[in-house]
């Protein structure tokens, strides 16, 4: 008597026959499916830069530097230092100025975040982010 040799193959037929099957679903299925509509926000321009602001620039290094709305620069070392720096700079009962936060391109945006938040605990009403590459 002879033996009979195994087999080693798979066989595909079947994997084939559920494929054909799933794609017939899928094209039938797919012209019924309704589309939903994304109602998106007009868009507009953005109000440009005000006449007399505040600039608060961020160095790479984490340095920071605060510019009064005449320009005059001011080297600030810390979050603490800022905090003393930018509340006379404020003013009393009147209107506060705008306050521009310029990120380098290579500062830790870490940083810069640090930073806009200090500036929000300030109470400054108009906050700006300006961020430039290299």
């Amino acid at each position: 008597m002879r033996q009979r040799r195994l087999k080693n193959e798979i066989n595909v037929v079947p994997y084939i026959d559920v494929m054909l099957v799933l794609l017939v679903i899928f094209m039938v299925a797919t012209p019924m499916m309704t589309t939903g509509s994304v109602n998106l926000p007009e868009s507009g321009t953005a109000p440009g830069k005000p006449d007399k602001y505040l600039k608060v620039e961020v160095k790479p290094d984490g340095h920071l530097s605060v510019f009064d709305t005449n320009g005059k620069e001011t080297k600030v070392a810390s979050l603490r230092e800022l905090k003393s720096v930018l509340g006379p700079l404020k003013g009393d009962g009147e209107q506060a100025p705008a306050v521009l936060v310029a990120g380098d391109g290579d500062a830790p945006y870490k940083n810069v975040i640090e930073v806009l938040d200090e500036v929000k605990k300030l109470h400054f009403d108009k906050v700006g982010l300006e961020t430039r590459s290299k």
